[in-house]
């Protein structure tokens, strides 16, 4: 092949080549129109689940909020609870006899079972402390007693009850827990 015939097959070629391309260009235009689709697309299904997962955790927090909304006003009322309780206790065996007397403290028994009503109705429950481990979620322990008669660590005296607000903690037990003698 001489010189002329490879020019004219370069010229060919490039002809080709430049017939061909705006079919390249607009290929390249395309592959990039689609990748930018696809990184729209991606970026619109991740804000999609972004806001799914917002909707849920607020969901779940107001949820939370509503359960649990009486906290305050449930541990104010424990104390309502606590002096009905200690007035019954203090009520002299004698003075029963005494129908005025007894009426009154039958009173005060009815309104601690209709306050004891309400706090199951709320979720709310005592727990349980006398012959149990001491538990320190549950328990606060004051005093230890040296005793032969429970295992160390079992609880052997309630000073105030605890309780519960459905799964979790409104006042820990106040106790005392059995050592070794």
């Amino acid at each position: 092949m001489d010189k002329k015939d490879l020019h004219q097959e370069a010229e060919d070629i490039r002809e080709e080549t430049a017939a061909d391309s705006p079919e390249l260009a607009e290929h390249d235009r395309v592959a990039e129109l689609q990748r930018l689709l696809d990184e729209a697309n991606g970026k619109v299904l991740y804000a999609h689940a972004e806001t799914q997962n917002v909707r849920r955790r607020l969901e779940a927090e107001k949820q939370q909020a509503s359960a649990y909304a009486v906290t305050g006003f449930a541990r104010d009322m424990l104390a309502v609870r606590d002096h009905l309780d200690r007035a019954l206790s203090h009520v002299p065996e004698g003075a029963l006899a005494d129908e005025k007397i007894k009426s009154f403290v039958d009173g005060i028994g009815a309104t601690l079972r209709e306050l004891d009503a309400v706090f199951a109705r709320q979720g709310i429950v005592r727990v349980e402390s006398l012959g149990q481990p001491l538990d320190p979620h549950k328990h606060q322990a004051m005093i230890e007693i040296a005793t032969d008669k429970s295992e160390p660590g079992t609880i052997v005296e309630e000073m105030q009850s605890g309780y519960m607000l459905k799964d979790r903690l409104l006042r820990p037990a106040l106790v005392a827990v059995a050592k070794a003698g």
